[in-house]
């Protein structure tokens, strides 16, 4: 994912390759071409290991359930990312919905790769937004349009996306809400032309996640303790799959910290 789920420009590939070169050298075996569930069993690893880490992450994107989501151009932007796999963007208009971190990745990404236009729509205002400013200030230095308080009420094609409904939104304070709530101005609604829509709305875990027999959150995370143990207290995780803040520094602390807890408990055995 370090590799390429996250463009060039945010973090270099030189970075990534001597950091996992200096993790390698510490004499750790792996294994290659191993899927969870498919050629790799939960069960034979509990057979054989002490304990189990998982950090698979949660890297399938979340969708809205709008209609035409399913139309071709209708692209998940962590799956855009991760397999690199890009219509050609030539002369096109793109919609990137979102304003998290992979929003800003995914809109300036394509811009690199040639789109003539590229917008990012976001159901708030620009101070909600949950990207970096960094990242947001540079988009827009780069050309990339953000539609601020706008939300998608349908995406129009036939056989692929040609247009995009949206609605203008207006922010009110709802009790119990920390956050400010877009609520949908009636009659605001308007159609832009676009060619490609990206869907970065955040993302969920795969759907195998819950056959593993451990305990999960209403959004499919698993479930830890202050020790990262699962339910399975042989089993930990952490990272997207356990829920914790979505970005590679947070993965790889709950990764080091969920390292001491295991390193503890076997001592203690």
């Amino acid at each position: 994912m370090l590799v390429h789920g996250i463009p060039e420009f945010r973090l270099p590939k030189e970075i990534v390759q001597k950091t996992v070169d200096k993790i390698l050298r510490l004499g750790i075996e792996v294994k290659y071409n191993q899927q969870l569930g498919k050629n790799l069993f939960l069960e034979d690893l509990e057979a054989k290991y002490d304990a189990i880490f998982l950090g698979i992450g949660a890297n399938q994107s979340a969708n809205m359930g709008v209609e035409g989501e399913n139309l071709n151009g209708v692209f998940g932007g962590n799956e855009l990312l991760e397999y690199n796999q890009h219509p050609d963007y030539s002369g096109k208009t793109v919609a990137v919905v979102g304003g998290g971190n992979v929003a800003m990745d995914c809109a300036r990404t394509i811009k690199r790769l040639g789109a003539k236009n590229v917008k990012v729509i976001y159901r708030r205002a620009r101070e909600q937004m949950p990207a970096e400013e960094k990242e947001v200030k540079e988009a827009m230095e780069e050309g990339i349009e953000f539609l601020f308080q706008n939300n998608i009420v349908k995406i129009i094609g036939k056989d692929k996306v040609e247009e995009v409904e949206l609605i203008k939104t207006k922010l009110v304070q709802k009790e119990n809400d920390i956050r400010l709530v877009p609520i949908n101005i009636e009659g605001s609604n308007y159609i832009k032309k676009v060619d490609y829509i990206v869907m970065a709305l955040g993302s969920k875990v795969e759907p195998f996640v819950k056959k593993l027999g451990l305990k999960t959150n209403q959004w499919g995370n698993i479930e830890v303790n202050e020790k990262y143990q699962t339910s399975n207290p042989k089993i930990y995780a952490g990272g997207d799959l356990a829920g914790m803040k979505g970005t590679v520094a947070w993965a790889a602390y709950s990764g080091r910290e969920a390292a001491k807890s295991i390193a503890e408990n076997l001592k203690n055995d």
